[in-house]
């Protein structure tokens, strides 16, 4: 028997916007009403730790609201046929919650707190509903902050993402902007000989690369091009 092929998925905003989950780029996305600096950074929650709680806490809320759209279904149903690793920059769990398997959040996971103490890499805790409170506490008495990777931190999954993307024999590049860093640079982590494909409405303009299959249209609207050419 065959073994299947290696499919390598790196996932963005774009992913989830057909969800109804705004992505930050947008003209009436998530950074409209704030500033990043103000909610997305460690001298942020320095500053106004409840201010940034209260942000994450609204985004959670939003992602409980949602569900997986046709194109996290479609990815979680080519494991029949295929390997699949999902490496996504997304804090959601839609991937999750359509039934992929293996998924790497880069950027991490907003349905989990860490601490905000010297450890915060070394446990994550899972957050029941959609509220992480300011009482609430680590094993070693630090407040509990969102697993979420701040401008500014280091991206503690970058090495394991980029191996990842080495194993690939078809990267699928979806719904990414690749303008945010260093996570961009992972398109350039692959072996000779992968096939490589690009799925975002403007990705004529994001990819020069005449090495890429380039798809201009949005997840979900990509998937009968997408089903041709993993299928053909």
């Amino acid at each position: 028997m065959e073994e299947k092929k290696q499919i390598v998925v790196l996932s963005g905003a774009g992913m989830s916007a057909d969800s109804g989950i705004k992505t930050f780029r947008d003209s009436d996305g998530l950074w409209e009403n704030y500033r990043i600096e103000d909610v997305a950074t460690p001298q942020a929650w320095r500053s106004n730790p409840s201010l940034v709680q209260e942000f994450y806490n609204q985004r959670r809320k939003n992602v409980l609201d949602a569900q997986p759209n046709a194109a996290h279904l479609f990815l979680a149903e080519l494991e029949q046929f295929y390997k699949v690793k999902v490496v996504t920059q997304n804090i959601d769990d839609l991937h999750e919650r359509a039934g992929s398997s293996d998924i790497l959040h880069l950027h991490g996971n907003i349905r989990q707190a860490k601490s905000s103490g010297p450890n915060a890499e070394a446990k994550y805790y899972p957050i029941e509903g959609w509220e992480l409170r300011m009482d609430q506490q680590c094993d070693e008495g630090y407040t509990l902050r969102p697993h979420v990777v701040w401008f500014g931190e280091e991206v503690p999954l970058l090495e394991k993402a980029a191996e990842i993307c080495l194993q690939a024999d078809i990267l699928i590049v979806i719904g990414t902007s690749l303008q945010v860093y260093p996570a961009a640079n992972l398109i350039h982590y692959t072996k000779p000989g992968c096939r490589k494909i690009i799925v975002d409405p403007n990705a004529a303009q994001l990819m020069n690369d005449k090495s890429y299959t380039v798809i201009n249209k949005t997840a979900v609207e990509s998937i009968p091009e997408l089903k041709r050419i993993l299928f053909e």
